[in-house]
């Protein structure tokens, strides 16, 4: 219930969006929604924070979380330009998230390097690791169907 009360504080902007209306119809991992994929990875992050007393931003975990996947169209879909989709959604994430809502440079190196090491850059900030293992766990747990 905490978590809940805290990713509705930090993120109502991008909750009530309708851009997030994409990501509730767009799988991400299994039978999953992009849009639960980011909520589950925003719990996860804040949980992560507590177990381990990192004492880090929460509303920049929050705001870094619900925008790490705001690539906004379904990968599964054979489009030519959805190729290498794990290597470039992280740009295409924070290029529609820059539009659209105010991010800060945690943020933006949330989003950039939530798929390291798959991408080579490593994160720069503690809310960026946490958000990388967070996402790593969530979709370990949707991919083999126990979300």
């Amino acid at each position: 219930m905490k978590y809940t009360k805290l990713i509705q504080k930090f993120g109502h902007d991008i909750l009530s969006s309708d851009s997030i209306q994409i990501e509730k119809k767009a799988i991400q991992h299994g039978n999953i929604s992009v849009y639960d994929h980011t909520i589950a990875v925003a719990r996860m992050c804040l949980y992560i924070n507590d177990l381990f007393h990192l004492k880090l931003d929460e509303e920049t975990l929050v705001r870094g979380a619900l925008l790490h996947d705001f690539f906004l169209y379904d990968w599964h879909d054979k489009e030519s330009w959805h190729r290498f989709h794990g290597f470039r959604h992280p740009y295409f994430a924070l290029k529609n998230a820059k539009k659209q809502f105010p991010i800060n440079e945690k943020c933006e190196d949330m989003i950039v390097k939530h798929m390291f090491p798959l991408n080579p850059f490593p994160p720069k900030y503690k809310e960026s690791w946490v958000l990388c293992l967070a996402d790593k766990i969530c979709a370990s747990k949707e991919t083999i169907g126990r979300a």
